[in-house]
């Protein structure tokens, strides 16, 4: 056989009283693993049991491993009626099976029960004995690296990046199985638990064989995502981007210099800095709605949205033959691939040469049963339509890649919107096939893309564009042409010149539908999207330009179905590009009445949006310099002829104007008034205030316009369910709803952070979700990151350090139960453990679930809490070594509600359970972080008058080992103590 697993149970502690004449439990464990199951011996009256069991061998395929979780169970024996269970504990073994990873599973996992949370813990070691397998039919892919990253994973190399591989399996939801009649509520949780654990590593393994015949070793970016389409099924789908990547044998070489990104990229040209980025620009989505069953395809093109970058254009003698080299041997590279996609935001220095512009597609389908779990045929095709309609959009911008790639789905009864996203790009074909390419090919790359303004370049012929958009000369360079304005949906390049800070810019928009079944439904469903698409992005437009910045990135489009309404949340961070032209402002034209008094109060308006702008451009610190009179005055260089072919506008459009290259004297946006809704978003614009003094926020990985970070950072992830009224509800009234619950939302954050000043909000992730009628769901996760707001005021530093230490300290009187971080009492301390509190036994999170401070035996150091953020990188830490994904999902019911702090309890108690699981399964595989943490869904349903409750989450992440900077010479290394915890307040929860 080609693989052994041997588990061993060691101990268990904190188990719940079964036994109420004693006030003990007789416990023992059942470990299973595919068909074969082995029992503990009953160790009597105890809540702590000392098992100390001999070691339970399966002999199975690898196949097998990647497949099957290891499932262990914690029972209470009974003489004289069936055993009651406690809780299970999944373990994923695929960390196991890597080459230059763990041997060894060990340590203590918190016992989870779907209907009670945690009960207590269960000490287990886990190891694997692969044997070598020449089958070259086999079925597994053991081996293939996975990582949530979407960049190049530090300590790594990018020798070749393959492209986009894609699986998804289908089955029965155990949830609406008839079977479920008879069923309990807690053995339906946990059949689909089970179900979908297995569903995630046969899809795993599938996109692993993928990668092997890429002749790849590693999957990056990994999305996993689970479509729950009620009594049509359960999908469990995954996209990523297949790599061959090489460890880095000097990994001080590699690891975060976030303070100093540029040195990083020249020790490292491989490798991808800390601080994100890649290039791109915007040009709005083509818009696709389609209608499955229906005899109409649904499309709208809403060409004034598009906004696109990069440089095609004029660059001299030598520019044309290069870029029609370069084109035809990316072409070449790329060709061989179905679909060029790539699902990184972030890339190794280089490998962007172009950004085209934004593509999206969008679908609507009506669901059917699915009656053959073998058979997904009809959800690949599906998926299948709106790739090749991604692919074609590309195109039309003169772009062969689509990067920064995203899928997502929004499930209501019978409906379902598939939505896809990306960012046209052209790439350096050096990255894509063996061997490198001549020097002086990369050598001309270089000359031909500027640094900081080379990706700012349109890649498309200007005379033949796709899309109506007003063009002028790059403000940097003054070769080639750019566009006045980038939308993107990648993180900001290292390489790209930004003047001041960025902010995060958001727009909201609810739209009312009437309640429909089947066709009906999806046919009005269909109607609406294009016009909320084009509203979501004038919304985008008038807050960059109310801020005065030219550029959007890490743009992401939700639009969110319901029962009776549609919603949209549109998320970016803005900054000023030095290379594109100064953004107009805003001008308010209005058509009627034309009296005085309204005339009167346009003005008004007029100037309180000037005022606006302005005082924005202050507090970004946006001061674009004057472009010397030599340069203003300089002549322009002449367009080169080119090919007029496919030309679609009209021949009025052929003169292209050229703009006066001063800054500020571009024509103003306007905003046309014409009917109170307009006059409502004009007022909505004013009403966006900006955060606090001290905070910052962005949704990329790192702040545009701050890098002088500090090693403190805290993790939070924030729930808020509110209902609204269903009396006289308008649009107007919904979208005004809907913005105060995200502003409110963001502003409890900032209270509860306000200790941390200053400091920045990175990675701020909006998911907003609709379980059931007049019920909101949002749903953010984030880190608040400090750093020196002055560094040149090194005085200032150490009071500023010493406020955040008592800070840090004045938050636990805050928490509503005092934090326990020590290490483990069972494991050797050949150091001081950390500072020690007890949990508040009267809680309802007392079970001991967040002691996640395990030692495996196969460590020497203490490990004190586990890290997590959704970053790729720890600021101030190398990252040495890449453990394995996790990737778990977790039911949680209740039948008593409001004993359990009503929503707020509840959901809170949950979130805390699962970051202590995660950080448990962590730590037994020997790593001190989660880096790339991201929660991919949390649905939550709610019956109050039944008192009942049930929430569904998924999250994931790489579990990593970072070693502190400070520490790298100070061995041995010492036990971090961790930061203050917010908590909930209202309708919100906070972790």
């Amino acid at each position: 056989m080609p693989g052994k697993l041997k588990v061993k149970i060691v101990a268990g502690r904190h188990l719940p009283v079964m036994d109420r004449a004693s006030d003990l439990t007789d416990a023992f464990v059942e470990v299973k693993f595919g068909n074969t199951t082995f029992k503990t011996d009953v160790y009597p009256k105890s809540l702590n049991p000392q098992w100390n069991s001999e070691w339970f061998k399966f002999e199975v395929d690898d196949e097998e491993l990647q497949d099957e979780p290891l499932q262990i169970t914690v029972l209470d024996h009974d003489t004289y009626s069936a055993n009651d269970a406690i809780g299970k504990v999944y373990i994923d073994i695929d960390p196991l099976l890597y080459s230059e990873a763990a041997t060894v599973i060990s340590g203590w996992f918190p016992i989870y029960d779907t209907i009670h949370g945690i009960r207590g813990e269960i000490n287990v070691v886990v190891k694997v004995d692969l044997f070598n397998d020449l089958n070259r039919f086999r079925q597994s892919s053991c081996g293939v690296k996975f990582f949530c990253t979407t960049s190049i994973p530090k300590c790594y190399r990018a020798v070749i990046i393959h492209g986009f591989v894609e699986e998804l399996v289908v089955n029965e939801d155990p949830e609406y199985q008839w079977i479920d009649r008879i069923r309990t509520p807690r053995a339906s949780n946990e059949a689909r638990q089970r179900l979908i654990s297995l569903m995630s590593g046969e899809l795993q393994r599938k996109i692993g064989l993928k990668v092997l015949e890429m002749r790849g070793n590693a999957v990056v970016g990994y999305l996993q995502c689970f479509d729950l389409e009620g009594e049509s099924g359960l999908v469990v789908r995954a996209i990523g981007t297949a790599c061959t990547l090489d460890k880095l044998s000097n990994t001080s070489a590699f690891l975060p210099a976030c303070n100093s990104p540029s040195k990083e990229m020249k020790e490292s040209p491989l490798v991808h800095p800390p601080s994100h980025g890649c290039r791109s620009t915007h040009n709005s989505p083509i818009h696709t709605a389609t209608g499955s069953r229906l005899t109409q395809n649904f499309s709208v093109s809403v060409p004034t949205l598009i906004y696109t970058g990069m440089g095609s254009g004029s660059a001299g003698k030598e520019g044309g033959p290069f870029k029609t080299l370069l084109r035809q041997q990316t072409q070449s590279a790329l060709e061989q691939r179905e679909f060029p996609f790539f699902t990184l935001t972030t890339f190794p220095p280089g490998f962007l040469v172009h950004v085209g512009g934004v593509v999206s597609a969008r679908s609507v389908k009506l669901l059917d049963r699915i009656h053959n779990p073998d058979e997904p045929e009809t959800r690949d095709a599906w998926w299948a339509e709106i790739r090749q309609e991604i692919k074609s959009h590309a195109k039309a911008l003169g772009c062969h890649a689509v990067v920064g790639y995203s899928e997502s789905t929004s499930i209501c009864e019978e409906v379902c919107i598939l939505s896809a996203s990306g960012t046209a790009a052209v790439l350096n074909p050096r990255f894509l096939q063996d061997g490198t390419m001549e020097g002086c090919l990369e050598q001309r790359i270089e000359e031909a893309s500027p640094p900081g303004c080379g990706f700012c370049h349109i890649p498309y012929d200007e005379l033949n564009m796709p899309f109506p958009a007003h063009l002028t000369y790059c403000y940097n360079c003054r070769k080639q042409k750019v566009p006045d304005v980038l939308f993107t949906t990648i993180d900001l390049p290292v390489e790209a010149i930004v003047i001041g800070k960025g902010c995060l810019i958001q727009a909201r928009l609810c739209r009312l539908k009437k309640k429909a079944q089947a066709e009906a439904n999806a046919t009005s469903i269909s109607n609406l999207l294009p016009f909320m698409e084009y509203e979501v992005h004038t919304q985008l437009m008038n807050k960059l330009k109310l801020r005065g910045m030219n550029a959007l990135f890490g743009l992401r489009i939700q639009i969110t179905v319901g029962e009776n309404m549609l919603m949209g949340l549109a998320s970016a961070t803005g900054v000023y590009l030095a290379a594109l032209p100064t953004p107009g402002g805003i001008q308010i034209a209005g058509k009627t009445p034309n009296d005085g008094t309204y005339e009167q109060h346009i003005s008004h308006m007029q100037k309180k949006i000037n005022d606006t702008i302005a005082k924005n451009k202050e507090l970004y610190e946006i001061n674009p310099p004057e472009l010397p009179e030599e340069i203003i005055g300089s002549p322009i260089p002449e367009p080169r002829q080119r090919s007029r072919l496919l030309r679609s506008q009209s021949e009025s459009s052929d003169e292209v104007t050229e703009l006066d290259l001063s800054h500020g004297k571009k024509d103003a946006f306007v905003l046309e008034i014409d009917d109170t809704d307009a006059m409502e978003d004009v007022h909505s614009l004013l009403t966006d205030v900006p955060p606090p003094s001290g905070f910052y926020s962005c949704n990329t990985e790192i702040m545009p316009g701050i890098n002088n970070w500090t090693p403190e950072i805290q993790m939070f992830t924030a729930v808020r369910v509110s209902r609204l009224s269903n009396i006289n509800l308008t649009n107007q009234t919904l979208n005004k709803n809907f913005n105060d619950l995200c502003e409110n939302l963001l502003k409890s954050l900032y209270f509860k952070l306000r200790s941390m000043v200053p400091c920045c909000l990175c990675h701020v992730n909006f998911t907003v979700a609709l379980p059931e009628d007049e019920l909101v769901q949002i749903a953010v996760t984030a880190v608040a990151i400090t750093f020196d707001k002055n560094q040149a005021l090194q005085a200032n530093k150490a009071p500023t350090e010493k406020s955040q230490q008592r800070a840090s300290t004045d938050n636990e009187d805050q928490l509503q139960f005092p934090l326990e971080l020590c290490s483990d009492p069972l494991a050797s301390q050949p150091f001081p453990p950390a500072k020690a509190a007890s949990l508040d036994k009267a809680s309802p999170l007392a079970e001991g679930y967040l002691r996640h401070r395990s030692v495996p035996s196969c460590t020497n150091s203490t490990v004190s809490v586990v890290k997590m953020t959704p970053l790729s990188f720890l600021p101030g830490a190398k990252i040495t070594k890449y453990l394995g994904i996790i990737n778990m999902f977790f039911i949680r019911e209740t039948t008593s509600l409001r004993e359990e702090g009503g929503v707020s309890g509840f959901l809170h108690a949950f979130i805390a359970e699962v970051f202590a699981m995660v950080r448990a399964h962590v730590a037994a595989l020997g790593g001190n972080a989660v880096v790339s943490y991201i929660m991919k869904q949390c649905v939550f349903m709610e019956n109050p008058n039944k008192n009942q409750a049930q929430c569904l989450i998924n999250v994931s992440g790489d579990a990593v080992i970072f070693v502190r900077e400070s520490e790298l010479e100070m061995l041995p290394v010492q036990p971090s103590t961790v930061v203050s915890q917010p908590t909930s307040s209202g309708g919100d929860v906070t972790t």
